[in-house]
């Protein structure tokens, strides 16, 4: 008998935690490997800020982890990332208190159903409102109150999870990667860079247009091909596991008296939510005490009991506990660095490769050296604080524009906050859709290198132009 021929066995992507953890094992070599060094801190008198003393740098005796330390490093990272972590779980919890009212299921059906024939519209306009909060609030984190909604309206229409979430991820993305009016990245920036605050917003709002539009188009194409076959969703599993969460739009649901009211309740604390943010600095801490109140007397209002209350947030909440901790996890990578005192060492050794590029692509090159400080700094305020007081002195001695080392870093932190398993914005936004990282990691990817390869494009042409 003729032997069957092996089945080649098909790549599977390793769990989310798989990939964290051999990350974090990467940096931990790296600190036996890297030499270790450190800037000098110092406050900024004009600003308050601590910022780094680009001439400061200096080695330091090495700082390897050691294996027990390389395991603290996971509850460390939960403990540095416990704010997140629990907005999640509350975020998480006080939606599924509103959506057991019923309330989002009858509203939504409506909007569904008005775009029954068109539901590719909602993609662009969810983008574009989206876009207008993140260029302006510096909406991230935030986005983790709408992307439910997000969700149960994307399969209302026909699409998957993935879409719903890249709805509101992707647009708030878009604008706060424009930074047009962002306070928390262009603003520190070009305070740090001595520019007028806001300055050169014209060129900002034609970024955000040109993302708007690419991305949606990205977005549309993949929720056209899901519609026609459900099959060809990256999350198809998923779809099939939360096959009863979909509203049936044959069979409205009745929107009673009592649905408005938990409506009014909802969008009311949608609205403090902006409006504490954009007046008052809101973060973490308010953002989801707000949503707690509003959770809590949506399900009064909607006639549960206190039990019953009860019962529903811990029902939210337990469905999050994947994403949630990814959020915390993750943090280590951050942590291993840090503590091996490797992370100066890795930001100096980028600056140093930028000043020796040709001076007509160092513009281009601190857009690659700030795209990839964001995977170590995530925080786009804390990459500011430490690479604009270098990258400013660079751009003056290489004849780059200020204003283009603005953009350079601005491009460079905000196109990857999207896929970084450790900010709080993609992993708590994938945590409340149910979506693995893994997976929107697959479909984003594609994405991700088209924005990429136009941030070459524009700093090019901001450099060409004299953007200032």
């Amino acid at each position: 008998m003729t032997p069957e021929p092996k089945k080649k066995k098909k790549f599977k992507v390793p769990h989310t935690y798989v990939i964290i953890g051999f990350i974090i094992l990467i940096m931990a070599v790296s600190t036996y490997i890297i030499p270790a060094g450190q800037y000098e801190r110092v406050v900024d008198e004009a600003t308050g800020r601590t910022v780094v003393d680009p001439d400061s740098f200096t080695y330091v005796e090495q700082s390897p982890i050691k294996p027990f330390d390389l395991f603290k490093t996971i509850p460390v990272g939960l403990d540095e990332s416990a704010s997140i972590v629990f907005f999640i779980f509350v975020i998480a919890g006080s939606f599924e208190i509103i959506a057991k009212t019923g309330t989002i299921d009858s509203g939504i059906s409506r909007i569904a159903l008005k775009f029954r024939n068109s539901g590719k519209w909602i993609i662009p306009i969810f983008l574009v409102i989206f876009a207008a909060f993140g260029a302006t609030i510096g909406l991230a984190e935030e986005c983790l109150l709408f992307v439910p909604l997000g969700v149960m309206l994307a399969r209302a229409v026909g699409y998957d999870a993935i879409v719903g979430v890249a709805m509101v991820l992707l647009g708030a993305a878009s604008g706060f990667t424009s930074g047009a009016l962002n306070p928390f990245t262009v603003g520190v920036a070009q305070g740090l860079a001595e520019l007028t605050m806001f300055s050169g917003i014209t060129y900002r709002l034609i970024i955000m247009a040109v993302m708007v539009i690419v991305t949606s188009i990205y977005i549309m194409r993949y929720a056209a091909k899901v519609k026609a076959n459900p099959q060809l969703s990256v999350v198809h599993e998923l779809e099939i596991a939360e096959k009863g969460k979909v509203i049936d739009l044959d069979e409205l649901p009745e929107l009673t008296g009592r649905h408005m009211i938990v409506l009014a309740i909802l969008v009311l604390g949608l609205v403090a939510v902006v409006f504490g943010v954009f007046n008052y600095g809101w973060y973490i801490t308010e953002i989801s005490t707000t949503f707690l109140i509003t959770g809590l007397a949506a399900g009064f209002a909607g006639g549960m009991g206190p039990s019953k209350v009860s019962e529903h947030f811990v029902t939210g909440a337990k469905g999050v506990v994947f994403g949630a901790l990814v959020v915390g996890i993750a943090r280590a990578i951050l942590i291993t660095m840090q503590s091996g005192m490797i992370l100066d060492t890795m930001v100096h050794g980028l600056s140093q490769i930028v000043g020796r590029l040709p001076s007509s692509i160092t513009a281009v090159g601190m857009f690659i050296v700030q795209s990839f400080l964001n995977f170590l700094i995530p925080s786009g305020s804390g990459q500011a604080a430490a690479t604009m007081p270098i990258m400013v002195p660079l751009a003056d001695v290489t004849g780059v524009q200020r204003q283009v080392a603005v953009l350079a870093f601005q491009l460079g932190d905000g196109f990857s906050n999207a896929i970084i398993p450790y900010t709080a914005s993609c992993m708590g936004s994938l945590s409340v859709a149910n979506v693995p990282w893994e997976r929107w990691a697959k479909w984003f990817v594609k994405l991700l290198g088209i924005w990429y390869a136009i941030g070459f494009v524009l700093v090019i042409i901001a450099q060409a132009i004299g953007y200032a």
